[in-house]
């Protein structure tokens, strides 16, 4: 029996909408992939890169204009990679500017429910993922998602998985190198 319990339609609407006025209410933008989040904080047209404060660690971040309350400051929910997490100043309509932050995340198979943890969290089993390519993913990743896709596929079709085949190859090879075993009764697991 699970405590788990299904709101109605009116329930889970309200839900949305209390997310998205907290979410709206926040003194930054931000959007998240499965591998990278970006933040947008507008600021005046006359700032340049110099009169931010950016501060970029592998758990936290601290952002806003230099002599003043940070816009965004507090530990981040999972952490990210450094070397390839950036910000940039750039030209934004009316008259202001942008700073753009971008973190790159160090684990590419996880949602964040909010940028900080101090901030109000967004229902990440809500969230549905753009179509993406497997030529997007990195080595690794792709790799993995390519044997699970591999295996979700052989399991359809009744055959072994890449796993249980590999299994397989081993018994048979040790079962050439030893003749005079018998096998007739072996159970595989």
């Amino acid at each position: 029996m699970s405590d788990v319990t299904e709101l109605t339609p009116a329930e889970e609407a309200a839900a949305r909408a209390k997310e998205q006025a907290e979410q709206e209410a926040l003194p930054y933008k931000w959007t998240q992939t499965i591998g990278d989040v970006d933040i947008t904080i507008l600021v005046p047209g006359n700032l340049k890169g110099k009169d931010m404060v950016v501060e970029i660690k592998k758990q936290s971040l601290t952002a806003g204009i230099k002599g003043q309350e940070p816009v965004i400051k507090g530990d981040l929910p999972h952490p990210i990679l450094l070397d390839d997490s950036t910000w940039t100043l750039s030209p934004a309509p009316a008259g202001q500017k942008a700073l753009e932050i971008h973190l790159e995340k160090h684990n590419k198979l996880e949602w964040w429910p909010h940028v900080v943890t101090s901030a109000p969290k967004i229902d990440v089993s809500k969230i549905v993922p753009e179509n993406s390519k497997l030529s997007d993913l990195e080595g690794e990743t792709r790799a993995m998602v390519e044997k699970m896709m591999y295996d979700q596929r052989q399991k359809e079709m009744g055959l072994p998985t890449s796993d249980e085949q590999k299994k397989m190859d081993i018994l048979k090879k040790f079962q050439e190198q030893h003749p005079e075993m018998d096998f007739s009764n072996a159970k595989i697991q």
